[in-house]
């Protein structure tokens, strides 16, 4: 790894650990405590989108966890998780919140762009607002190839290209116009110090075949028309959102050897 791309970790990861302490233990807890798993911004319902589909019984990683509360829905629907994230703040969060909570499931310390876990493992990786958006995807696909069995399923959620073409250089909510070039976004330093990646559609496949996926799915997701303000992450408007996609949900399969 470069010095540069190392110093970029570091710095995301001291970011959220600041993140961290404004995650309050109720907003947290009331993620994990959902009935259902729903994705983004706006908690638009699994059995809507179907893009898990029956996980009893296969083995899943959640890339870049956060809190863990993908997790801990995926155990409750009776799959095998492991949450793996590398901000040790996040996780500690997670663990107080699994002994009070359940159910129990492993939790990692790693980088989504190294993981440390042996390869062939899992049946699925999950990633909601994580390692899409945080590491570099000619890093962290390669990784999750690695990790899953021949005909395993990559499902994750990101910001919609559209959106960051959209958010004034200066940080902010997206407006109503571009403001940015496509070739831009694919690395982005926010304001206050993060780097994200934001592919355009064609890359993404691009990297996504060179690691061996065939895109089986993208879908656009909207706010409902009486969507409400995530209570954390405000990159788009509700009002925004319901005239553009907010977020990009991804659904590949890594193609058997031949």
């Amino acid at each position: 790894m470069s010095e540069d791309r190392a110093a970029e970790i570091a710095e995301n990861r001291r970011l959220w650990a600041i993140v961290n302490e404004r995650w309050t233990d109720a907003a947290a807890e009331g993620m994990w405590r959902r009935a259902e798993m729903a994705w983004g911004l706006f908690t638009v319902p699994e059995h809507q989108l179907g893009v898990l589909g029956d996980v009893r019984g296969l083995d899943v990683l959640d890339l870049a966890c956060g809190t863990g509360y993908v997790a801990a829905w995926l155990a409750r629907a009776g799959a095998r998780p492991v949450a793996l994230d590398f901000s040790g703040e996040q996780l500690a969060t997670a663990r107080h919140l699994q002994t009070r909570l359940g159910p129990d499931f492993p939790l990692v310390q790693g980088d989504a762009e190294r993981v440390p876990l042996a390869g062939g493992q899992f049946d699925l990786v999950v990633s909601e607002h994580g390692a899409a958006a945080w590491c570099d995807p000619e890093r962290w696909l390669p990784e999750v190839a690695r990790l899953l069995r021949p005909g395993g399923r990559l499902v994750f959620l990101t910001n919609s290209n559209l959106s960051t073409l959209c958010v004034p250089a200066e940080g902010g909510v997206a407006q109503d116009r571009l403001l940015r070039g496509q070739r831009e976004v694919h690395r982005v330093q926010w304001p206050g110090g993060g780097f994200e990646f934001h592919p355009s559609h064609g890359e993404w496949i691009r990297q996504l075949r060179r690691s061996g996926f065939v895109v089986e799915a993208m879908h656009e997701l909207y706010a409902p028309a009486a969507g409400l303000d995530h209570p954390f992450y405000e990159i788009v408007s509700p009002e925004w959102a319901t005239a553009w996609p907010a977020e990009e949900l991804w659904v590949a399969t890594l193609e058997p050897q031949r």
